[in-house]
């Protein structure tokens, strides 16, 4: 019996180690994102997944690094906020009005045909905030697609690689 208890500290530290490295499939696709010729400030965009409750799963994507302006963004804000987590891999310089952007977006397969949604934010300071530019069903179609926004973004064109 003895024998057996030494050897359950090993077994639950492996155990632990294994379940942290796990790692999660995902599906890289290349986003382009055109928008519409406005002038003034460079925009915040904030790419996200969100459930069927529009309730927000992961932040995919953001487009401007300076934080200060975040709650700004104010339906991303009251998840993003809570939690914090890291997202100096994720993000990139704002982009300016006609301008466009292309990014490599790491979608989860298990979040692809499953009933969540791809949802695009854009906020432009001093000009306006656009919850939900885009949003659309994140399935296996549709990641294949071009998509009108219906404020600062003109277009979004999703390329899978």
């Amino acid at each position: 019996m003895k024998r057996f208890l030494k050897f359950i500290p090993a077994v639950v530290l492996v155990g632990s180690l294994l379940s942290a490295f796990t790692v999660v499939d995902k599906t890289a696709v290349k986003c382009l994102i055109q928008l519409t010729n406005y002038t003034g400030e460079g925009a915040y965009l904030i790419v996200s997944i969100v459930d069927a409750d529009n309730e927000y799963v992961e932040t995919l994507y953001v487009q401007g690094k300076d934080s200060e302006w975040y709650s700004e963004i104010t339906e991303w804000w009251k998840f993003y906020g809570k939690h914090r987590p890291n997202i100096d891999a994720i993000s990139g310089e704002t982009i300016s009005g006609g301008e466009r952007a292309l990014n490599v977006l790491q979608i989860p397969n298990d979040k692809i045909d499953q009933g969540y949604n791809l949802r695009f934010e854009t906020s432009v300071e001093d000009q306006g905030y656009y919850a939900d530019d885009i949003q659309f069903p994140l399935t296996t179609e549709n990641l294949k697609t071009k998509v009108e926004g219906k404020g600062f973004i003109r277009y979004v064109r999703m390329l899978p690689q």
